[in-house]
């Protein structure tokens, strides 16, 4: 309804992401042309802000798989510890 409001809050790092029946999320990063620091920041911007998200009633590893991936290409599994800073 407010586009203004909505554009200020994509600027400011707003994070949206939904999951799946099963528990995926799917959730674009960047774009292929995008430099390699700048996707690891979005990674990273995007985990944190997952695991953020966490329920305290929740046990054990949170994330465990990541893979990404472009629209039509193969997945490329991450270890979802190693884009923590």
């Amino acid at each position: 309804e407010d586009l203004g409001r909505a554009i200020d809050e994509l600027k400011a790092g707003r994070v949206e992401f939904r999951n799946d029946k099963t528990g995926n999320l799917h959730v674009p990063l960047g774009k292929a042309s995008f430099e390699a620091q700048n996707l690891l920041e979005n990674a990273q911007a995007l985990i944190s802000a997952v695991e953020s998200q966490k329920p305290a009633t929740s046990k054990g590893t949170y994330i465990r798989r990541l893979t990404l991936t472009s629209t039509m290409g193969p997945g490329i599994r991450v270890d979802p510890s190693s884009t923590s800073s």
